[in-house]
């Protein structure tokens, strides 16, 4: 598992231009990060930070991403398919990771990836976010995995960074916890330069309270991913590996062999 890990220098946003996207890129502007924003049509990314460099490119496509991830070191993603939508979650929850992961060929990057609070239970789209997490892991790269609660449900005065662990909140509703688009941004760009939040998985809400100053303590306080599993600390054992689709296996396969060829030419 990775230990000292070098701050990234430049970031690319994958899923920009949605409503958690959006935020990511100004909080990594903000701190100081050159930030790359992954937009279908740059003449229609003007809600962006002007700061942040606009990459064209389409997610779904992995031949179209050759200029999005030259020279990144980091990647942040935060696009989502409408629920209920198995193929756009396939083709775009998951089918992003995949395609970004075959783009970099191997590549070492340190990734952020954000999911849903949930995703652990079977059925429907959630498991296709779940598969992305496992490409993650997969891949060997240093990556932080963050499930969200529901977004800006919160109080005002609800802004203590809360992290969980095993996905047991189920309910599918406000219930299992509230965090603001702009806490999730601030956690995922800050788990960045944050050695102590490399291999963690996490449900992500917020209680009543002041937000915390440093998140460092925040992450060193989970227990890590167990090494070579393809599920988070405590998941549900309830989708196993092997059951999955040809395809899918295929793709964590392909994953791992990019990450085993990366280190034998390193």
């Amino acid at each position: 598992m990775a230990q000292n890990l070098k701050k990234p220098r430049t970031v690319l946003v994958v899923g920009a231009t949605g409503s958690v996207g959006r935020h990511v890129v100004a909080e990594a502007v903000r701190q100081g990060y050159t930030t790359r924003a992954l937009v279908r049509d740059a003449a229609r990314a003007g809600r962006l930070d002007a700061a942040a460099e606009k990459a064209v490119g389409d997610l779904t496509r992995a031949e179209t991403l050759a200029d999005a991830v030259a020279d990144v070191d980091a990647v942040v993603f935060t696009q989502g398919s409408a629920y209920g939508d198995a193929a756009a979650a396939e083709a775009v929850d998951y089918g992003a990771v995949k395609n970004v992961l075959e783009a970099l060929g191997g590549r070492r990057v340190r990734i952020a990836l954000m999911t849903a609070i949930g995703v652990t239970r079977r059925g429907g789209t959630h498991d296709w976010k779940r598969r992305s997490e496992r490409l993650v892991r997969a891949s060997g790269n240093a990556y932080i995995i963050v499930r969200p609660g529901w977004f800006d449900y919160n109080d005002d005065d609800q802004l203590v960074i809360t992290l969980l662990q095993g996905d047991t909140r189920h309910a599918g509703s406000p219930a299992d916890g509230a965090i603001a688009r702009h806490q999730i941004a601030r956690v995922l760009v800050d788990s960045l330069a944050s050695d102590a939040s490399d291999h963690l998985t996490f449900e992500l809400v917020a209680e009543h309270g002041p937000a915390q100053d440093d998140l460092d303590p925040v992450f060193g306080a989970l227990d890590k991913d167990p090494v070579g599993s393809p599920d988070g600390v405590r998941d549900q054992a309830n989708m196993p590996a092997e059951a999955e689709p040809d395809r899918v296996r295929k793709d964590l396969r392909a994953a791992g062999a990019d990450h085993r060829a990366a280190n034998h030419q390193a």
